[in-house]
């Protein structure tokens, strides 16, 4: 691509659409223009005609008569056959690279109408130009200029020179920091392979710092494999990555909404879950606080409010209702926990009396969770992050005087498993699990209704394992204590184990 020299573009696009379009399979070419023009007068329509409406024309089928032709064909180097008004400067193309893009086909096309008595001679001649044989016997082809007006913000200069690039070489450079510039050029192009290969380095590029970046991009352009992308990458990395940046401010309220709704949510435990879904909100009223505050920070905040109202029920806390809908309160046992959330006056007095009720109900009837269903929408989650240094990792947890061990272990560099065990209380150093006030149950089985996932990202995709949803009595014995293994291969690290459980009706 050569650039010449800035020039400011007064030429508008040139595109008259229409709705009426002539449409053929794509085996019904014979593979040159005569058969095109062909199909057209067998139509009735006369083919230059038909170029002067370039919308109407099959572009697509126009495309691969090109690009079939000149398959073989070397990179073009010599004179342009085509110069593009764009941005305040001139660019330099060559047929058959600039066929690629359907955006610059529909303004060569409109221009060829435009600027010659026959367009159909003219690109008979672009077709002779590519094909073997001597550059003497070759035909001049009329060298064609066009313009394109652009709006978007995100098409710089450099993005655009990169999009062009990619039209001559297929393996072109795209990095991380000028992707939206390119995938924003490679739409107004409507080059289909390099807004592909755009989204492939977005995709692997996911981090806190480009998630609401990346994510916005998918919505714009209703690229559904990356809003999903995106979505299913942030339903690992919320509580134990993103929740401990500052980037965590930059989640679109929509993308946190999905994520809290999505069963493959990953969560230490729910009430990790609730303190990252306070810190955002606490980050969206902040906008001058630039750096993450201690949770005591955040809960003073709250706790500041006029008591006369919670805060959801106040006109700031209304929009923010349905993300405090998707949590699982109930799964906030610890007395401690439950104390700071009525005294930040956070949530309606009812939500707080129903958890409560809940709890002195499972408490009476020896762990039973009559309120709760499904396993999706109402389970108990716990979790564990399993890294690189871990050949063992494990967490107590403590529900309803019940006491299990969430654990993991490293077999060899791709084999894992995972599994829950019920302990004894008398097994436990009840302080170091935060249980000593606990209580403590003295059955001897406990029916569970459980779930075990692990997912990890390898090559980009998400590795997915899971239990089936398993009913099973846990006691002290041997051959009761322990739960199903999960066992897994994999090359993929960090391990997200997720736990769901719910006691039901024994």
């Amino acid at each position: 691509v050569k650039m010449l020299h800035p020039h400011k573009s007064r030429l508008e696009r040139r595109i008259v659409g229409s709705t009426n379009r002539w449409r053929f399979p794509k085996d019904s070419f014979s593979g040159d223009l005569l058969g095109l023009s062909q199909r057209f007068k067998a139509l009735g329509v006369d083919f230059d005609e038909a170029l002067k409406n370039p919308d109407r024309l099959c572009i697509a089928q126009l495309q691969k008569l090109f690009s079939e032709n000149s398959k073989h064909k070397d990179i073009q180097t010599g004179e342009a056959d085509v110069i593009l008004e764009c941005l305040g400067f001139k660019w330099e193309l060559h047929q058959p690279q600039f066929f690629q893009s359907e955006t610059l086909t529909k303004l060569y096309l409109a221009a060829l109408a435009r600027d010659t008595v026959s367009p159909l001679k003219e690109l008979e001649k672009l077709l002779r130009a590519q094909s073997p044989g001597k550059t003497k016997e070759r035909d001049p082809v009329k060298k064609i200029i066009i313009s394109l007006k652009i709006n978007d913000p995100q098409v710089t200069k450099f993005a655009f020179a990169t999009a062009l690039k990619s039209l001559y070489l297929s393996e072109a450079d795209i990095h991380a920091d000028n992707v939206l510039g390119v995938l924003a050029s490679a739409h107004i192009l409507q080059f289909n392979s390099l807004f592909q290969r755009c989204v492939a380095v977005m995709m692997n590029g996911l981090s806190p710092s480009t998630i609401k970046k990346f994510y916005l991009a998918g919505c714009k352009y209703k690229e559904e494999q990356l809003t999903t992308a995106c979505e299913n990458w942030l339903a690992m990395n919320l509580v134990p990555l993103v929740g401990t940046q500052i980037h965590l401010r930059k989640i679109p309220q929509d993308l946190l909404y999905k994520v809290l709704k999505s069963p493959r949510l990953f969560t230490f435990s729910e009430f990790h879950l609730l303190k990252t879904v306070l810190l955002w909100v606490f980050l969206q009223l902040n906008n001058k606080v630039q750096t993450i505050p201690i949770y005591e920070t955040v809960l003073a905040f709250f706790t500041s409010f006029s008591k006369n109202c919670c805060f959801l029920d106040q006109d700031v806390g209304q929009r923010l209702m349905p993300l405090f809908l998707c949590l699982h309160l109930h799964g906030i046992t610890r007395g401690k926990d439950l104390e700071q959330l009525r005294h930040m006056n956070f949530f309606p007095e009812s939500w707080l009396i129903r958890v409560a009720a809940n709890h002195y109900h499972a408490l009476e009837n020896g762990g039973d969770m009559v309120h709760l269903k499904d396993l999706n929408t109402h389970a108990v989650r716990f979790g564990l992050l399993f890294t690189q240094e871990h050949t063992t990792h494990s967490e107590t947890i403590a529900i309803y005087g019940f006491f299990f061990e969430i654990k993991g272990i490293k077999h060899d560099s791709t084999s894992y498993s995972f599994y829950m065990q019920r302990m004894r209380h008398t097994d436990l150093e009840l302080p170091d699990v935060g249980c000593e006030n606990s209580p403590v149950s003295l059955l001897a089985e406990r029916l569970v209704r459980y779930e075990i996932r692990a997912q990890t990202l390898v090559d980009g995709k998400w590795q997915e394992f899971r239990t089936n949803e398993i009913r099973q009595k846990f006691g002290f014995t041997k051959s009761s204590c322990k739960s199903h293994i999960l066992k897994i291969q994999t090359v993929g690290i960090p391990i997200y184990a997720s736990f769901a459980f719910i006691f039901p009706v024994s």
